[in-house]
């Protein structure tokens, strides 16, 4: 039986972590409802390699739906000379973009004119991963934001299931990730996970789960510090049926949202 004074100690700690939580969805509510701002959608995304990256901004007007004259947009980077995008007069200006960048982004003129300003990346490499400032100046209002871009390498897993025997396999990895297996109930339930490292660095994730029953659900989750992928899979007398959605287990607020929710956890086991 926890003491008085562990009971107090608790409730403090959680009642800090929980104020801090509120404070940060207060300041992103506050920052994101300005009547005529730049602003993202999405200020900490996760490129995944070799896929193609959109980059959110966009001017958040007034005038909602009326089209914008004059738009003037600078796209740039951290600590590299040069500039990743401009778009200028109705047209790229591309004179003074880094070798990094070339052939690789793209605006959307017909976006333009509503205040989206979103940059496409193509094929994106480790070394774009860092700090971005998107600029928008235009007949209505102007503003920037910051984007800090981080690199991984993701996949969903196929699964096949054989004589009692359910395996999933996700091609590319990176960092290098854990996996947990669960029921349907959220049981944690002991897998078998073996990992081969291509020449690029990428893994190859192979998990095997045993024994597994027809027509009963099994949870994967496949995470490293910056992805987390959580698939479904429903075993069937023919086979097997998975779907698989990604979560960006680097973003702030998630961050602070699970600190928040394991100090209770914690709290409520301590004093137990």
């Amino acid at each position: 039986m926890a003491s008085f004074g562990q009971i107090i100690f608790c409730s403090m700690i959680t009642l800090i972590v929980l104020f801090s939580t509120v404070i940060i969805l207060i300041l992103a509510l506050t920052f994101s409802d300005s009547s005529s701002e730049v602003v993202s959608t999405n200020t900490t995304p996760i490129g995944n390699l070799g896929k193609d990256e959109l980059l959110s901004c966009y001017l958040n007007t007034v005038s909602g739906q009326a089209k914008l004259t004059q738009m003037s947009v600078t796209w740039e980077k951290k600590e590299l000379s040069g500039l990743v995008y401009k778009y200028e007069d109705g047209a790229p200006d591309l004179e003074d973009q880094n070798s990094q960048f070339k052939g690789r982004t793209q605006l959307f003129p017909r976006a333009l004119v509503t205040g989206n300003a979103s940059l496409l990346l193509r094929a994106v490499r480790s070394s774009d991963e860092g700090e971005y400032t998107c600029s928008i100046s235009s007949s209505d209002a102007e503003g920037e934001v910051n984007i800090h871009l981080r690199t991984a390498a993701f996949s969903a897993p196929t699964f096949k299931f054989s004589n009692g025997v359910l395996v999933a396999e996700a091609s590319r990895w990176f960092p290098k990730p854990n996996v947990t297996w669960s029921d349907f109930d959220d049981n944690v339930l002991k897998g078998s996970t073996s990992f081969t490292q291509n020449s690029a660095g990428i893994f190859n994730v192979v998990s095997t789960l045993q024994p597994v029953n027809v027509s009963d659900t099994y949870n994967c989750r496949i995470e490293n510090k910056l992805v987390i992928a959580i698939s479904k899979a429903i075993i069937t007398g023919s086979g097997v049926s998975g779907n698989t959605y990604f979560i960006n287990a680097a973003s702030s607020l998630l961050a602070s949202t699970y600190m928040s929710i394991m100090t209770i956890v914690l709290c409520i086991y301590y004093l137990a």
